[in-house]
């Protein structure tokens, strides 16, 4: 789903945005007639919840939303929410699925902290997101799932319907299982199988509510069951139940517009993008740059599979994608591929790349472009497969045996996840090593609007294989020294297999400076470690910019990763409030930026908030011996605006 803006500004971040902020209360703002005796309210922003059980559709029903507002040119931000299993306990609270979307007429960079509006497909989606929901706000209830029994399962003892549990919020009681079935009764569809729809009446519904477009909606159900003419006609039936029921109530009185972010957007071709898409199609991207193929070797593993399932489509730009039997098969054959003269992937969470280390380590001593996907879940071990952590960092910088550095790359959101994969690809390709790149669920499975580039915009990522002898004897012989290397990178030469004159050594053992041969020498390898590291250390990456308005700030606060949009909202808060608060943000984590030391001198106070326990603040402190503070959760859940905006007021009240 694409748009086309026009606009004299660019998508970047203003001081001024209520990103995060209560504009006006749901409901409020300018009114106008719309529909008989329909009341249309204008807002500036609004934050939706589906909610229901693993079953009922959730992801579809937010994803198909999102795609219309996206459609429509609002600026958004989403946020999964669903179970590890694949169907969960129906009517647990453990079962339950969420998908949150904040969508609003300017800029804004997080899903929301707490929903205006809640969509409970049953009472264990209402009891699981209650204390989430503020006071005033709209809760939509399928009253057909609050039976006595599915109450008692999630511990209510008496219905919350009517014991005033919900006094204080704008409660709608709406049959939706019950009307759903009455709209289909013209199908040949038992009462189980029809009320399967409700999720797309309760599309219809909020689509009527806040006049998103539904074409597209109409043409996706049609293409997903193209095999199934019936089904789709069932379901397009049910949505179009939805709304009409939306229009014809008189339960819903009023409907909301949230006008297009037109000045939020640089002008360009915009599409909604989740962060594994943008990921896939900046591999794409960098394949096509390089001039050489792309091979994914991968074994499926939550949340990185979407890579793996994206770009088995696409064959037709020389895309070759491996399922391996495990993680280490996966690797292998992506680092052959990369001795081949591939541009060479590998996919996977924090276990796999636990398995992975071995293969990493030797891509390390032969010096070869490999990038390591490592989409990150928390953990240990399998953790919580569906919810997002940043607790790999020190793994990806450490996880291996002997002296093994290799680059960092982490991308911010979801639309740079497509940047930063042409990135790590550029630093693989140039210095003839492995590189990780570190997203996270949160950025995987969360999207935004991206400006689709144009092609000339992208880098010239184009590589020279090694072509002949490069080494000249004092006796006139000429050879191939696999290990002599680039002046200025401290890269070694690519030599394709197969080339006439090229052979060489390869393995995990040490091999000699030059030659590449087998070396024991104590000398040779004290060399060959230090000259890896300095490779690494001697990447160019941009110095790091500060945010910094005021120019007076004592609190920096610097981030990495996914906690950019969070913490970005959060500053925003403390400023429109009067404080005077520094921001930084962090792409290449290892090597640092050449300025990072110097920048962090230059405030009184550093907080570094991650999802994990500190692991870049621990960093920070050990390379630049600064007092770097750490605020950290590890909830499996990305970080509240209000939450930052309080803790980073302490660190200014006590600095």
């Amino acid at each position: 789903m694409t748009s086309h803006v026009s606009s004299p500004t660019g998508k970047q971040p203003t001081a001024g945005a209520p990103d995060g902020a209560a504009v006006e209360a749901l409901g409020g703002g300018d009114a106008a007639t719309g529909g008989p005796n329909k009341e249309v309210r204008k807002l500036e922003r609004v934050i939706i919840r589906f909610a229901g059980d693993s079953g009922d559709g959730m992801q579809l029903t937010g994803d198909r939303f999102t795609s219309e507002t996206a459609s429509f040119g609002n600026d958004l931000s989403t946020l999964p929410n669903f179970p590890a299993e694949i169907r969960a306990p129906a009517g647990t609270l453990p079962g339950v699925s969420s998908f949150q979307l904040h969508f609003a007429d300017h800029d804004i960079l997080t899903p929301g902290d707490q929903p205006d509006v809640l969509v409970a497909m049953n009472p264990a989606a209402l009891k699981a997101n209650l204390a989430e929901v503020p006071r005033g706000a709209e809760i939509i209830v399928n009253t057909d799932e609050f039976t006595k029994r599915a109450m008692q399962k999630v511990g209510y003892a008496e219905s919350p319907l009517q014991d005033g549990s919900l006094d204080g919020y704008r409660v709608h009681e709406v049959p939706l299982t019950t009307l759903t079935v009455e709209a289909l009764k013209g199908f040949d569809l038992g009462r189980k199988e029809a009320g399967r729809s409700k999720n797309m009446f309760a599309l219809g519904l909020l689509s009527w509510m806040y006049h998103r477009p539904t074409e597209a909606t109409e043409e996706f159900l049609r293409t997903k069951f193209a095999k199934k003419p019936d089904v789709a006609e069932a379901n397009i039936t049910a949505f179009r139940a939805g709304w009409n029921f939306g229009e014809t109530t008189e339960d819903f009185a009023v409907s909301y517009e949230v006008a297009p972010a037109s000045t939020a957007f640089a002008p360009g071709t915009y599409r909604n993008i989740s962060g594994n898409l943008a990921l896939a199609y900046g591999l794409i991207a960098a394949s096509q740059q390089s001039d050489l193929p792309l091979f994914l070797g991968s074994y499926p593993i939550t949340p990185a599979s979407d890579v793996l399932h994206e770009l088995s489509k696409h064959k037709n730009f020389g895309v070759r994608t491996f399922q391996a039997e495990d993680e280490i098969a996966g690797i292998g054959a992506a680092l052959g591929a990369a001795f081949g003269g591939s541009l060479a992937v590998t996919t996977t969470s924090g276990p796999g790349v636990a398995l992975k280390s071995e293969t990493i380590g030797l891509a390390v001593s032969l010096e070869l472009p490999l990038l390591i996907v490592d989409i990150q879940r928390g953990g240990p071990s399998t953790g919580l497969p569906t919810k997002t952590e940043q607790a790999d960092l020190l793994q990806a910088m450490y996880g291996r045996n002997g002296e093994a550095p290799v680059p960092i790359v982490a991308p911010s959101t979801p639309a740079d996840c497509f940047d930063a994969a042409l990135e790590a690809a550029r630093i693989a390709l140039t210095y003839r090593t492995p590189v990780f790149l570190l997203s996270d669920g949160y950025l995987a499975n969360g999207s935004e609007p991206w400006q689709i580039p144009q092609v000339t915009e992208l880098p010239d990522l184009k590589v020279q294989f090694a072509q002949g002898p490069n080494h000249t004897a004092e006796d006139g012989t000429a050879s191939f020294q696999p290990y002599k290397r680039d002046p200025h990178t401290l890269a070694r030469p690519w030599a394709v297999p197969g080339t006439p004159g090229l052979e060489h050594r390869i393995g995990g053992i040490e091999k000699q400076d030059g030659t590449g041969n087998i070396s024991y020498d104590p000398n040779n390898h004290d060399f060959m470690v230090r000259t890896r590291q300095a490779k690494v250390d001697g990447v160019d990456v941009p110095d790091v910019e500060v945010d910094d308005p005021s120019g007076d700030a004592k609190l920096l606060v610097l981030g990495w990763g996914s906690t950019y949009g969070p913490i970005t909202a959060a500053v925003r808060r403390l400023r429109r409030a009067g404080e005077s608060v520094a921001q930084a943000h962090l792409r290449y984590v290892n090597p640092f930026p050449a300025n990072l030391g110097e920048v962090l001198r230059r405030y009184d106070k550093v907080v570094v908030p991650e999802m994990n326990l500190g692991q870049l603040a621990r960093l920070l402190r050990a390379e630049y011996l600064v007092d770097a503070q750490s605020h950290n959760q590890v909830r499996g859940l990305p970080f509240k605006a209000e939450q930052l905006a309080n803790a980073f007021k302490e660190a200014l009240v006590h600095g």
